[in-house]
């Protein structure tokens, strides 16, 4: 396949600033809910930044339907993506598409649902071992976030050992708000959620006897580590890492701490990024600093997460309406170290997130215009990664002109 190109230029360099209010924010529209005063300055509206960095966009493979993710494989092996449909694929680095990859689960692909998140084990290189998740059909027209594990074969053709290491609870009639980020650890792996979207079900994110809008914590057998906050508790699902939640489709450990954040989308207004504490309830639906999207108040109507509830760490108004994360840890782009790229379908761009001291300091729009952007990575030489999500998407490298 032909490696086309497109350049992307920033044009203007402004340094990040030492204070909020010393430069505006990024030029997004007008808010949601205009009113709202924040928890501390730097949690909403941080300063935009521009890089002054040619970059150019290389289109590395295109014909994907609705990719959802990428994963990076190690050294020059090209990368793995999944389609919404209920697809993976291998992609070289020459941008060959491979045939679909045989040995995936069934998926409902209805909706937001299909194959959604794909990632690799921490030691792959030597288990081979990749986890997906996905939209489980369970009969009757319901559904279920879960979490797969397998082992990918060495030609990238074929998956084998197949089975869930997690299936959310209840099952659903929705097929909206899947949430679906996996993140594997040393000794354990993350599994993100959402509540499924209805005024019905959005209620039980506040409910520890269910699996709607968690983030969840398996070992990577799919048992329960003990250290799980509510694993002693009767009646609570002992998965359970933190509650309140309301479509998380990034996540990501922080390389410094480890620590896992998250970000997830908003209603109109109000997504959220997160920095995860376990046993913690981060609000949805009872507050929100966006507001439902007939204009009616979200629960108590309250905005401040705080006490009864985490506050975010930043919030954006309107909606960048948010995919997968990653901290940026490579080498070709060296002054964001440590920052944080986001993927966003409204924002239709790569959002980068100047960090300092665990608060954002600046913000940063990439790549703008592109689409809707589902998923990015750091490739092996620090190029950005991203996908696009439509029936005709691609996948992307971001690179120095």
């Amino acid at each position: 396949m032909t490696i086309t190109t497109r350049l992307w230029l920033c044009t203007l360099a402004v340094a990040a600033a030492p204070f909020l209010g010393a430069a505006q924010p990024v030029d997004d529209g007008a808010e949601n809910v205009p009113g709202n005063t924040p928890a501390f300055p730097e949690q909403t509206e941080a300063p935009a930044e521009d890089s002054a960095i040619a970059l150019q966009e290389v289109v590395v493979a295109g014909g994907l339907v609705h990719p959802w993710a990428v994963a990076v494989l190690p050294g020059d092996a090209g990368y793995l993506v999944t389609e919404r449909p209920g697809r993976l694929r291998h992609v070289a680095r020459d941008g060959t598409v491979s045939p679909p990859i045989t040995g995936v689960p069934e998926v409902l692909s209805e909706r937001q649902g299909g194959l959604l998140d794909v990632a690799l084990a921490p030691d792959f290189a030597a288990s081979r071992v990749i986890y997906l998740t996905y939209a489980k059909p369970v009969g009757n027209g319901l559904s279920a976030t879960a979490a797969a594990r397998a082992v990918l074969s060495a030609d990238h053709s074929a998956l084998t050992g197949l089975r869930d290491i997690f299936v959310q609870r209840p099952a659903s009639p929705t097929p909206m708000h899947y949430g679906s980020r996996v993140v594997p650890s040393a000794d354990a792996v993350f599994v993100t959620t959402g509540e499924h979207f209805t005024r019905r079900e959005r209620a039980l994110a506040q409910d520890l006897g269910a699996t709607y809008g968690k983030v969840v914590r398996v070992a990577p057998d799919g048992s329960i580590p003990a250290d799980n906050p509510f694993a002693a508790r009767d009646g609570v699902r002992a998965e359970v890492w933190s509650y309140g939640h309301r479509n998380i489709q990034g996540a990501a450990l922080h390389p410094g701490t480890g620590d896992l954040w998250t970000i997830e989308h908003g209603p109109a207004g109000g997504d959220e990024l997160n920095r995860i504490a376990a046993g913690e309830n981060y609000g949805w639906p009872v507050v929100s600093y966006g507001r439902n999207y007939n204009g009616s108040a979200v629960g108590s109507g309250a905005a401040r997460h705080a006490p009864e509830f985490a506050e975010p760490v930043y919030y954006w108004d309107p909606v960048i309406a948010p995919g997968g994360m990653v901290f940026y840890d490579g080498g070709m782009f060296t002054e964001w170290q440590g920052d944080i790229l986001a993927a966003g379908l409204v924002s239709a761009s790569v959002v980068r997130l100047a960090l300092r001291d665990g608060l954002v300091t600046g913000e940063e729009r990439l790549a703008e215009g592109v689409g809707r952007v589902r998923d990015v990575a750091v490739d092996t030489d620090g190029a950005i990664l991203f996908v696009t999500d439509f029936e005709d998407g691609a996948l992307y490298r971001l690179v120095r002109q």
